[in-house]
C-alpha cells in the first residue's frame, strides 16, 4: 500500500505522475502546431536523435540511482542519488513529451548516436534512412548488464563504490552528450534543455568524486 512506502518513495511516485502529466500535455498540443503548419525536426535530425537516445541514458541513471538507495545508509549519497533520479526522470518526460508533438516515434532503426554524424537532416517528413543498429548496442558511459548485475547483488560500502564509479563514467559520458545536443540541435527548447543538462552533470560529477574520495 502507498501509505506504508518511505516518503521519499512517495515523493517519486508524485513526481513519476507529473511526467506523465507532462508527457499527456504533449501530446495535447501537438495537434494545434501541427495543424498551424509549424515545421518540426525530422526523424534523422540531432534533435530527435538526442531526444531519443537521452531519454535511454537517463533511464539507466535512474534504476542505477533507485537501486543505490536500499542499498545504502549514506545519507548524502541518497541524497544526491535522489536528486539524480527526480531531475533525470523528469527530463524524460520533457523529451517523450517533444518527440510526442513532433509526430515523430519514440524509437529509431538509427544506430545510437548516429545523429552526431547527421546534417540534421530535413524537417518532418517521418523518414528516417539511418542504417540499423545492432541490438543491445550501448552508448558511451552506460554501465553493462554485468556491472548492473554486480550493484544489484552488492550492498554497503561495496555497492556504494560501484555506483560511484558507474555513475561518474555515466555522467561524464552524459555531459558530453549534451553539450553535443546544445551544439547541434536547431530547435531553442532543446538547446536549452541540452546545456541544462550538460551543466548539471558536471557539476554532480564533482559531488560523486567527493563521495568516493571518502571510501
Amino acid at each position: 500500500m502507498t501509505n506504508s512506502l518511505p516518503f521519499w518513495q512517495k515523493r517519486l511516485l508524485l513526481i513519476l505522475a507529473g511526467v506523465a502529466v507532462l508527457a499527456l500535455m504533449g501530446l495535447v498540443f501537438t495537434a494545434g502546431r501541427v495543424s498551424a503548419g509549424q515545421e518540426h525536426p525530422g526523424g534523422s535530425s540531432a534533435d530527435a536523435g538526442f531526444a531519443r537516445d537521452m531519454q535511454v541514458h537517463h533511464a539507466q541513471a535512474v534504476e542505477m540511482s533507485l537501486l543505490i538507495r536500499d542499498r545504502s545508509t549514506d545519507e548524502d549519497l541518497r541524497s544526491v542519488a535522489y536528486d539524480i533520479a527526480l531531475t533525470q526522470q523528469h527530463q524524460i518526460g520533457q523529451m517523450y513529451a517533444w518527440l510526442e508533438e513532433w509526430g515523430l516515434p519514440q524509437s529509431s532503426s538509427a544506430p545510437a548516436m548516429a545523429w552526431l554524424d547527421s546534417s540534421a537532416g530535413g524537417h518532418h517528413g517521418g523518414q528516417d534512412g539511418a542504417p540499423a543498429h545492432t541490438a543491445g548496442a550501448l552508448m558511451p558511459g552506460m554501465a553493462t548488464p554485468e556491472q548492473l548485475a554486480e550493484l544489484k547483488s552488492s550492498s554497503g560500502v561495496e555497492a556504494e563504490r560501484l555506483f560511484l564509479e558507474l555513475m561518474i563514467d555515466h555522467h561524464t559520458a552524459g555531459a558530453e552528450m549534451a553539450e553535443a545536443g546544445a551544439e547541434l540541435a536547431e530547435t531553442a527548447q532543446v538547446r536549452s534543455l541540452a546545456t541544462k543538462m550538460a551543466t548539471a552533470q558536471q557539476a554532480e560529477i564533482g559531488a560523486l568524486k567527493d563521495l568516493l574520495d571518502r571510501r
